[in-house]
Protein backbone atom coordinates (compact mmCIF):
# COMPACT_ATOMS: atom_id res chain seq x y z
CA UNK A 1 0.00 0.00 0.00
CA UNK A 2 0.42 3.66 -0.79
CA UNK A 3 -0.17 6.45 1.23
CA UNK A 4 0.35 10.12 0.52
CA UNK A 5 1.33 12.35 3.29
CA UNK A 6 2.35 16.05 4.53
CA UNK A 7 5.01 15.53 6.77
CA UNK A 8 3.46 18.48 8.85
CA UNK A 9 0.02 17.34 9.04
CA UNK A 10 -0.84 15.87 12.14
CA UNK A 11 -3.99 13.31 10.45
CA UNK A 12 -1.15 11.83 8.55
CA UNK A 13 1.43 11.30 11.44
CA UNK A 14 -1.24 9.64 13.20
CA UNK A 15 -2.56 7.42 10.57
CA UNK A 16 1.41 6.25 9.64
CA UNK A 17 1.53 5.50 13.55
CA UNK A 18 -1.58 3.27 13.24
CA UNK A 19 -0.15 1.40 10.37
CA UNK A 20 3.53 1.31 11.90
CA UNK A 21 1.65 -0.34 15.18
CA UNK A 22 -0.18 -2.67 13.27
CA UNK A 23 3.64 -3.75 11.35
CA UNK A 24 1.91 -2.91 7.67
CA UNK A 25 4.00 -2.65 4.55
CA UNK A 26 4.13 0.66 2.84
CA UNK A 27 5.69 3.43 0.85
CA UNK A 28 5.46 7.04 1.75
CA UNK A 29 4.72 9.79 -0.83
CA UNK A 30 5.52 13.15 0.22
CA UNK A 31 2.79 14.17 -2.38
CA UNK A 32 3.66 18.16 -2.14
CA UNK A 33 7.19 16.70 -3.36
CA UNK A 34 5.87 14.21 -6.03
CA UNK A 35 2.42 15.44 -6.81
CA UNK A 36 0.00 13.23 -8.54
CA UNK A 37 -0.78 14.14 -12.42
CA UNK A 38 -4.28 14.15 -13.70
CA UNK A 39 -4.32 10.04 -14.02
CA UNK A 40 -3.06 9.39 -11.23
CA UNK A 41 -5.78 11.84 -9.61
CA UNK A 42 -8.43 9.91 -11.84
CA UNK A 43 -7.34 6.25 -10.50
CA UNK A 44 -7.25 7.63 -6.75
CA UNK A 45 -10.76 9.16 -7.34
CA UNK A 46 -12.13 5.98 -8.76
CA UNK A 47 -10.67 3.61 -6.23
CA UNK A 48 -12.42 6.51 -3.54
CA UNK A 49 -15.57 6.21 -5.56
CA UNK A 50 -15.65 10.21 -5.29
CA UNK A 51 -15.30 13.14 -6.86
CA UNK A 52 -12.53 15.77 -6.94
CA UNK A 53 -14.40 18.18 -5.32
CA UNK A 54 -14.79 15.81 -2.40
CA UNK A 55 -11.28 15.63 -2.07
CA UNK A 56 -10.63 19.24 -2.32
CA UNK A 57 -9.39 21.43 1.14
CA UNK A 58 -11.41 24.14 0.07
CA UNK A 59 -10.25 25.54 3.52
CA UNK A 60 -6.39 26.60 1.76
CA UNK A 61 -5.59 29.76 1.67
CA UNK A 62 -5.24 28.69 -2.14
CA UNK A 63 -8.43 26.99 -2.90
CA UNK A 64 -9.73 30.90 -1.57
CA UNK A 65 -7.24 32.39 -4.14
CA UNK A 66 -8.92 30.07 -6.84
CA UNK A 67 -12.05 30.57 -5.88
CA UNK A 68 -12.74 27.05 -6.00
CA UNK A 69 -15.68 27.36 -3.77
CA UNK A 70 -18.04 28.97 -6.63
CA UNK A 71 -16.60 26.43 -9.12
CA UNK A 72 -19.41 23.93 -10.10
CA UNK A 73 -19.72 20.32 -8.83
CA UNK A 74 -20.38 18.68 -11.92
CA UNK A 75 -19.35 16.27 -14.56
CA UNK A 76 -18.89 19.13 -17.20
CA UNK A 77 -16.37 20.41 -14.71
CA UNK A 78 -15.04 17.61 -13.46
CA UNK A 79 -11.60 18.36 -15.47
CA UNK A 80 -11.31 21.86 -13.87
CA UNK A 81 -10.93 20.24 -10.53
CA UNK A 82 -8.62 17.90 -11.38
CA UNK A 83 -6.21 20.02 -13.59
CA UNK A 84 -6.23 22.53 -10.28
CA UNK A 85 -5.42 19.37 -8.00
CA UNK A 86 -2.52 18.44 -10.04
CA UNK A 87 -1.24 21.36 -10.26
CA UNK A 88 -1.55 22.89 -6.49
CA UNK A 89 -1.45 19.16 -4.59
CA UNK A 90 -1.89 21.36 -1.59
CA UNK A 91 -5.68 20.85 -2.28
CA UNK A 92 -5.64 17.44 -1.77
CA UNK A 93 -7.43 15.90 1.42
CA UNK A 94 -4.78 13.49 3.18
CA UNK A 95 -3.92 11.27 3.98
CA UNK A 96 -4.46 9.03 1.41
CA UNK A 97 -4.16 4.98 1.36
CA UNK A 98 -3.94 3.13 -1.28
CA UNK A 99 -4.36 -0.35 -1.12
CA UNK A 100 -3.10 -3.43 -3.30
CA UNK A 101 -6.54 -4.50 -3.59
CA UNK A 102 -7.29 -1.84 -5.72
CA UNK A 103 -9.36 -0.40 -2.49
CA UNK A 104 -8.26 3.32 -1.22
CA UNK A 105 -9.68 5.48 1.84
CA UNK A 106 -8.90 9.17 2.88
CA UNK A 107 -7.14 8.07 6.64
CA UNK A 108 -8.21 11.00 8.77
CA UNK A 109 -9.31 9.11 10.89
CA UNK A 110 -7.79 5.71 12.89
CA UNK A 111 -10.84 3.75 12.43
CA UNK A 112 -10.55 4.74 8.41
CA UNK A 113 -7.16 3.51 8.27
CA UNK A 114 -7.61 0.15 10.28
CA UNK A 115 -10.81 -0.80 8.31
CA UNK A 116 -8.10 -0.22 5.10
CA UNK A 117 -5.95 -2.93 7.34
CA UNK A 118 -9.05 -5.22 7.85
CA UNK A 119 -9.47 -5.37 4.16
CA UNK A 120 -5.67 -6.47 3.53
CA UNK A 121 -6.04 -9.15 6.13
CA UNK A 122 -9.17 -10.37 4.82
CA UNK A 123 -8.04 -10.75 1.39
Amino acid sequence: MEIWINPACSKCRSALSVLDAEAADYTVRHYLEDPPDEAELREVLARLGLEPWDITRTGEARAAELGVDAWPRDAAHRDRWIAALAKDPILIQRPIITADDGSAVIGRSEDAVRRTLQKRDKG
